[in-house]
């Protein structure tokens, strides 16, 4: 990534530079973080010279998704093969993602056939788009994740502790930068349970660590392989922003397979908080405009992971509708609205399934105890 950031930054010196500004990154236009202004082609010519093109996104921000789909076409424009990667499949469902290519299976079928609803479960207007594009182009389809399983295996015992067998052909990570560590840090310390957090060198601390981990080097390692496969063609990887960022999650992972040809492209919503917003954060970041109210459907504010008779609550967001509820950490989801819940997937579906300005009942299971909660979405202003 850095060879091209750099190559990208000294197109972009005789551009206009960003001067101060109320917004970081101007609506409709390119910018290298730190930089200046770069011309679209210059961005987009010089990425689909590399190897690999990684596109972030909020997962469930519409504005995010139709800009990946606008990024594809262009690249697909430049360069004559094309392979797009999903942190949205893990390995087990390649073959629905190479029938779905082929044309073999509706949209229903496929997304049955991908088991969307539990190993994903986000809104499917945002993602279908970017599937069609690959299906009507005859792109192939990449899964590059893993197994949650896998996942929450190496968070409770460490990668070393899970046995060769079950780590569905990964091998160890590279080390996370100490950045890495200290932003990651942040993110536990303010969505773990308030008063039970535990300090950076405790071992709770170092396996949430190895658990992302996890989720880098699978995606990174897919893409290695993809490109020793097909050498000719680009990979582009769709995936969260905060795999992409400032180069610590997949770029890291790539960096230390030998894969360096490398950048890293960002969405950038106005009125977002220009604070991170500095060198060396992207290659390059699109703006886009502020998400309006409404547009997206309600957010619970939690990460989840599957559990016994449950799903278990993770983390709980700092002012979200979970946290007002009185969610915590640790807390087995059990019920919402009556409905039993057995995946990650099933509570996403409920949530979104619930108008601005309503209330859904859970049921927690809490220290051995059922409690009764009401999540709260507000109305739409």
């Amino acid at each position: 990534m850095l060879n091209l950031l750099g190559v990208i930054a000294a197109v972009a010196a005789v551009a206009v530079p960003v001067h101060a500004q109320r917004v970081c990154a101007p609506i409709g236009e390119w910018t290298i973080p730190g930089g200046a202004r770069v011309e679209a082609s210059e961005v987009l010519t010089r990425a689909a010279r590399g190897s690999v093109v990684l596109l972030g996104e909020s997962h469930d921000n519409a504005d995010h998704h139709r800009w990946q789909l606008q990024t594809l076409g262009a690249l697909a424009a430049l360069r004559k093969n094309l392979v797009i990667g999903f942190e949205m499949f893990p390995r087990r469902v390649q073959g629905a993602l190479d029938r779905w290519i082929a044309g073999e299976l509706s949209e229903e079928e496929f997304l049955r056939a991908s088991d969307w609803s539990r190993v994903w479960g986000m809104a499917t207007e945002h993602y279908l788009p970017l599937f069609h594009f690959a299906r009507i182009n005859r792109i192939p389809m990449l899964a590059l994740n893993v197994e949650r399983e896998l996942v929450q295996s190496v968070r409770a015992r460490g990668f070393e502790a899970v046995p060769p067998e079950k780590r569905e052909g990964l091998t160890a990570a590279a080390p996370a930068s100490e950045a890495y560590v200290d932003w990651l840090y942040k993110i536990y310390s303010e969505h773990g349970e308030k008063g039970r957090i535990a300090g950076r060198s405790d071992p709770e601390f170092r396996r949430f660590v190895d658990a992302e981990l996890v989720w880098d080097s699978a995606m990174g390692q897919a893409i290695a392989q993809s490109i020793a496969r097909t050498p000719e063609a680009l990979v582009v990887g769709i995936m969260g922003s905060g795999h992409v960022r400032f180069g610590y999650g997949v770029p890291r992972q790539l960096e230390s397979l030998g894969v360096t040809r490398v950048a890293s492209l960002l969405p950038w919503s106005d009125g977002t908080d220009c604070g991170e917003f500095s060198r060396g954060l992207a290659t390059a970041v699109f703006g886009l405009p502020a998400e309006q109210a409404g547009r997206s459907r309600p957010l619970l504010g939690v990460t989840l992971e599957t559990a016994a008779n449950g799903v278990r609550v993770v983390t709980v967001a700092p002012g979200s509708v979970a946290e007002a509820a009185g969610l915590r950490a640790g807390d087995i989801l059990v019920e919402a609205a009556g409905d039993a819940l057995k995946e990650p997937g099933g509570v996403r579906s409920v949530v979104q399934s619930v108008a601005w300005g309503t209330w859904l009942p859970l049921k927690v299971r809490r220290g051995g105890e059922i409690v009764e909660l009401v999540a709260k979405f507000p109305p739409v202003k």
